[in-house]
């Protein structure tokens, strides 16, 4: 039997893994655009510091993908090169490996995300700490509280996102934490936008659950359950998440895979071959070194974008190509900057290299810069950085739309424009800080709530009516799936190949129940004094 990948992400490498592992007899072909492995969870090498490509935390609640990670990339056993200069004790994996000693190893590593508004940093998600109250001032606090009281006893329609937004959090907050960060995200306003995508990411993330947090501490109410919108540690490859999918294809190719790089899949032949006259996929056509080839395939497992896999198939029913070539996409851009020094001063009580502010990365809510967030890879991991002691690795990140006069720029230009906006919301002092840079640029980064996508079930439908077509990953159900999902779909796609199951819908209801795969239900396990 001959399968055919459709992308070298995190989707397509897990079901190619998946398939040499659990089956028998099966050839397996990769067929990636690019050049490198891991689609937008790629990592960079930049003269020895490395970019993560939107920052990629790794963290799951099902056991099949943490013992997945644990067989690619084994829990560290020893401190990793900040900890030891800090002289800081975290948890350690028994007989675990030493990252001072050996790369292939996973590191567990603090989350620290906040939001920069008016110059001052907020946790994320927002907090009742005094600190809270003292950055937002009296008047603000008063308008927080009474605006959210005024969204309990009137709920909005959740026919939007902004409803979404206001009925959890009330309209004053909204318009302060999310409405901006939202619109310069999508390049829509997020009353355009289906309230879907903030019931998959946003999850049980309100007001109501902060309090229920913050009463259920006071009274130390026993084996209480906590929802957090965001987990506290996660773990996270040494040389950042690129580092697993290459690791991932290496042994692919040990196992008998051929991974086909430089191969753009521009073509599906159908046909019609079996006794139910169903349509049956045949084969795939790719560009590759500026040559066209076709090979012949029992089944497809597809991870490019939903869009281009049906405009690119042979006899779609009219409707369905219109939904789907309507379907939209925000692409991304990042700047690395490698600066002596930051402006910005770390004001809390953990400790870090250099004294730097301790943020994996920080959302940017400040109207007056295009930055979307940035990211301090420093933070991430001490082996991102070429000079962990004397430099600071930070990802400027940027959304736009391919084509766009944005996306256009050369890296000169997007460095003027990036290293202008550090110094105006106060990351650096000057432009003198700064001691290189460098741009990547990644397209359908994000896949996108609006135009079609209200019918995005006629493609759906389509699909699942073709046997030997599965449909894996983020831009493969053109779904914000995180990277835990996205494998989780591979998983489902793969069992259902190997047992000869037809009906896919386990392939498409991964990640659709009501909740972010971050959030969990937990038990107080503070001792009570």
């Amino acid at each position: 039997m001959k399968i055919v990948v459709i992308g070298a992400g995190p989707a397509g490498l897990t079901a190619a893994y998946e398939l040499l592992t659990k089956g028998t007899d099966i050839e397996v072909i990769v067929l990636e655009e690019s050049n490198c492995f891991g689609g937008i969870s790629k990592t960079v090498n930049y003269k020895g510091n490395r970019m993560d490509m939107g920052g990629h935390r790794f963290f799951s609640k099902d056991e099949r993908v943490n013992e997945w990670w644990q067989n690619m990339l084994p829990m560290q056993g020893a401190r990793s090169k900040d900890d030891l200069l800090l002289e800081r004790s975290i948890s350690l994996a028994e007989n675990g490996p030493d990252p001072e000693k050996t790369d292939i190893v996973m590191l567990l590593r603090r989350r620290v995300s906040r939001i920069f508004f008016d110059s001052k940093f907020y946790d994320y998600p927002i907090s009742l700490k005094p600190a809270t109250f003292a950055n937002m001032g009296l008047l603000n606090t008063l308008k927080v509280g009474f605006s959210y009281i005024g969204s309990v006893f009137h709920k909005l329609p959740e026919d939007n996102l902004e409803n979404f937004y206001i009925n959890r959090f009330g309209r004053k907050l909204y318009s302060m934490f999310f409405e901006y960060y939202t619109e310069n995200l999508w390049g829509r306003h997020p009353s355009e936008i289906d309230a879907s995508w903030g019931a998959q990411r946003v999850k049980g993330l309100s007001i109501i659950a902060i309090l229920k947090d913050v009463f259920g501490k006071i009274f130390s109410k026993k084996n209480r359950k906590v929802e957090t919108s965001l987990i506290e540690e996660f773990k996270y490859p040494k040389l950042g998440p690129g580092e697993l999918w290459e690791i991932t294809a290496d042994k692919i190719k040990e196992l008998g895979g051929t991974i086909l790089m430089n191969s753009e899949v521009v073509g599906i032949h159908k046909d019609v071959q079996n006794e139910q006259g169903k349509e049956i996929v045949t084969g795939v056509r790719y560009i590759q070194d500026g040559k066209e080839f076709d090979i012949k395939a029992d089944y497809v497992i597809s991870s490019m974008p939903l869009k281009d896999l049906i405009v690119g198939m042979n006899d779609v029913p009219s409707d369905v190509k219109r939904v789907a070539e309507g379907l939209p996409y925000r692409d991304y851009m990042t700047l690395g900057v490698l600066v002596s020094k930051l402006k910005i001063q770390n004001k809390t009580q953990m400790t870090t290299v250099g004294n730097i502010v301790p943020d994996c990365w920080v959302y940017v809510q400040d109207r007056s810069v295009k930055m979307g967030r940035f990211q301090i890879y420093n933070n991430w991991s001490p082996y991102m950085v070429a000079d962990l002691e004397n430099t600071i690795w930070i990802g400027l990140e940027y959304f736009c739309q391919e084509g766009d006069d944005f996306w256009n720029k050369n890296e000169e230009e997007f460095a003027k424009v990036g290293i202008e906006e550090m110094v105006k919301i106060g990351i650096i002092e000057s432009k003198d800080d700064v001691l290189d840079y460098h741009m990547e640029k990644v397209k359908k980064a994000y896949p996108a709530y609006f135009d079609t996508y209200n019918e995005i079930d006629k493609v759906v439908d389509y699909i699942n009516t073709i046997d030997n077509l599965f449909c894996v990953g983020r831009n493969g159900q053109h779904r914000y799936n995180n990277l835990d999902h996205s494998m989780v779909t591979s998983f489902e796609a793969v069992k259902d190949i190997l047992e000869g199951v037809t009906d896919k819908s386990n392939v498409w209801n991964v990640n659709t129940e009501k909740e972010y795969h971050e959030e969990k239900e937990s038990k107080n396990e503070e001792k009570q004094k």
